[in-house]
């Protein structure tokens, strides 16, 4: 059992390793999840082999009252700040360093480790013959707080050091919140009414500084190490940068973004060649750190005022400014969504200058509580769009604009095409119902009416969906029906073959059918099996077009949210304006008595297709099944009824036979259809 357990804890850590430092995952989430649950039983059943860095230490443990103080063995003091971003901050730093140590120029050039200035929140790791005992922030430098049980909670952390066995090794290092992990995190929590965190070192900070464990665990944290505390036991190498290499080594993560160089001038290369990069990190940065590479030159140099003389940090632009909102203005995106976009006095943050901000959508708005006229702190970092992230209350003028309201400043009406405006329960956006008509939905809704699952337009991407638009040739997907070769062939890179194909199947799919139809039209929350009970329910389009949102509720799966996004849908005349202009294009598809799904021959059998049919694609059999009521599957259960099994079957055909599942061949498939 111990054996075993050991086992458990080692593959695991190896697991959260390869996911967490290397971004490269060795096993399924599933896999894992068994892995973890193994262990999870094991220890439970033999609590008295439970040890500190078992991986299952990770979750978190009961919330505190507050965190203990905790005396830094060496204290962990800052380091001095270059705030002259130019080149000049780097040569001054260099020529203190060398007056420092008496060196001139004929002397060689000093050798300097450089790395990234991480912005998140300093911590100190103490691992005791390799297992993390403790973990402790900064403080004031000589006292700090016992954050073990968050800091256990973020996998990236090592509870156990490769090939170690010092008595004390400290790991000092940055814990940060990545940006994508900021911005999923954020979007989440907006999608849920919730406080979204201001930006990603205060979500680190915040996080740590959590005294439930169980909620640090749920944000998305990670640490980088930039160098030691207390050691005891070790063999210090002679310069900094072995140093990190040797904890990289026990399995500690170190940022690859670091170099050796000499002289100011090496100082100067690396700085300006992490600016060129600094958007493209996946995490933020607010400048680099230079310091002398030789330990035992660090430890000549000594400190001045507590902070040491042979490092420094040089700063980058700030990535965060006040301005003054001037105005709040709604953008529509490709997908109708609403949002709200400050209009800003012009602000230099990021490295650029910025005069529109994002607030997201008007629950983030209200609760920001952010008015026009308002002084605000602006963020941009990186590729991420600028947002206002708080409002400073205590410069509000007398004469702010009043809470914000989208759709009174609206008149509940998209600011584009003039369709009704619609917000569904639970949702934290408002939306335009113009789906076919808005300009500023074409696109999109275009690329979705010549999808391969709706009216499958071969041909019709991105790039020309996009000069067919911006060049005023197509404004609906009606007015595909009536492009013609030569506005087809003049388009950029489409040659008189490549006109034609396009027009072929621009032709092609005119015939259709009532489901692909409905699901091309882009209805919010229609995917394509609420389209097909569409289809199957009503019969025809006409039907459909009458129905009320009670009548839509009779539909298999279609629920109150559903039949509203329908109803708001066909609610707008641009809408069935452009519903007709496609029937009188040519658009078309059999169209059958209406059959409630009750009263088709396979309502409630469940089908699975399996190798190659002669007569028809995979695709058309699942349509024909689904228009009689039956639903495909893609494995085999016990609640299957029938295998439908064509040539070259393979696991799915000895799934059914091993389960005594009916199965069909071609011949006795097609003679099934025919009966109904």
């Amino acid at each position: 059992m111990t054996h075993r357990i050991a086992r458990l804890r080692a593959e695991i850590e190896r697991h959260n390793h390869a996911y967490y430092v290397l971004d490269a995952p060795l096993i399924p989430d599933a896999e894992y999840d068994r892995l973890f649950r193994e262990l999870q039983s094991l220890e439970a059943q033999h609590s008295e082999l439970v040890t500190p860095d078992s991986p299952t230490r990770r979750v978190g443990g009961k919330p505190l009252d507050a965190f203990a103080p905790v005396r830094h063995a060496v204290p962990m003091l800052s380091i001095r700040t270059e705030t002259d971003i130019s080149d000049a901050g780097a040569i001054a730093f260099d020529a203190r360093v060398c007056k420092e140590l008496g060196l001139g120029e004929s002397d060689a050039p000093v050798e300097y480790a450089c790395e990234l200035k991480f912005d998140g929140l300093a911590i100190n790791l103490r691992y005791e013959r390799g297992v993390l005992v403790q973990a402790a922030t900064r403080g004031d430098g000589e006292t700090g707080e016992d954050v073990t049980q968050n800091v256990r909670t973020i996998h990236c952390i090592p509870l156990h050091l490769k090939d170690s066995s010092a008595e004390v090794i400290e790991v000092r290092g940055e814990v940060y919140m990545s940006r994508r992990d900021f911005e999923r995190y954020n979007e989440k929590q907006r999608a849920q009414g919730l406080t979204t965190l201001v930006n990603p070192r205060n979500g680190a900070a915040g996080s740590i500084r959590q005294l439930d464990p169980a909620l640090a665990a749920r944000r998305p944290l990670s640490f980088f190490a930039y160098g030691l505390g207390e050691v005891r036991g070790w063999a210090l190498t002679a310069t900094h940068s072995a140093v990190l290499d040797a904890l990289d080594k026990m399995g500690v993560p170190v940022s690859d973004e670091r170099a050796v160089v000499r002289g100011a001038q090496g100082l100067v290369e690396f700085h300006r060649r992490i600016a060129a990069k600094r958007d493209q990190l996946p995490f933020d940065i607010d400048g680099v750190v230079y310091k002398v590479n030789s330990l035992a030159l660090q430890a000549e140099l000594g400190f001045v005022s507590r902070e040491p003389r042979w490092a420094v940090a040089h700063k980058y632009p700030a990535e965060e400014q006040l301005t003054v909102v001037r105005d709040i203005d709604i953008q529509v995106g490709r997908t109708g969504k609403l949002t709200p976009v400050a209009k800003l006095e012009p602000v230099f943050v990021g490295g650029t200058t910025v005069s529109n901000a994002t607030l997201h959508n008007e629950d983030e708005t209200r609760r920001k509580d952010v008015r026009i006229g308002d002084t605000v702190i602006v963020r941009r970092a990186g590729d991420v769009i600028p947002e206002v992230v708080g409002v400073v209350l205590d410069q509000r003028p007398p004469d702010a604009g009043k809470p914000f309201d989208l759709f009174e400043r609206l008149g509940g009406k998209c600011p584009v095409c003039g369709s009704r405006i619609v917000r569904e329960e639970g949702e934290a956006d408002w939306r335009c119902s113009g789906g076919l008509f808005c300009p500023a939905q074409r696109k999109q809704a275009l690329l979705h009416f010549a999808g391969r699952r709706a009216l499958d337009i071969e041909g019709l991407g991105d790039k020309l969906v996009e000069q067919l638009v911006d060049g005023g040739i197509v404004n609906t997907p009606a007015d595909l029906y009536k492009l013609g070769m030569n506005a087809v062939a003049n388009l950029e890179r489409m040659g008189e073959k490549s006109a034609l194909n396009l027009l072929d199947a621009i032709t092609r799919s005119r015939q259709t059918t009532l489901a692909r139809f409905i699901y091309a039209l882009g209805i919010r929350n229609v995917g394509e099996a609420t389209a097909k009970d569409l289809a199957q329910h009503f019969g025809s389009l006409d039907n459909l077009l009458a129905a009320d949102a009670e009548g839509l509720q009779q539909v298999r799966d279609v629920g109150p949210v559903v039949a509203q996004s329908i109803v708001d849908f066909l609610a707008e005349a641009h809408n069935r304006e452009v519903i007709a202009q496609l029937r009188a294009s040519g658009v078309h598809w059999p169209e059958h008595e209406q059959r409630h799904t009750a009263e088709l021959p396979f309502n409630g059998k469940t089908f699975v297709l399996t190798g190659t049919l002669d007569g028809m694609t995979r695709e058309a059999a699942k349509e024909k099944l689904e228009a009689l009521g039956a639903k495909v599957a893609g494995s085999v259960s016990k609640k299957t009824d029938y295998v439908v099994a064509g040539a070259e079957a393979g696991s799915k055909l000895d799934k059914a036979r091993e389960l005594g599942v009916t199965v069909l061949d071609e011949q006795q498939f097609l003679e099934l259809l025919m009966s109904e």
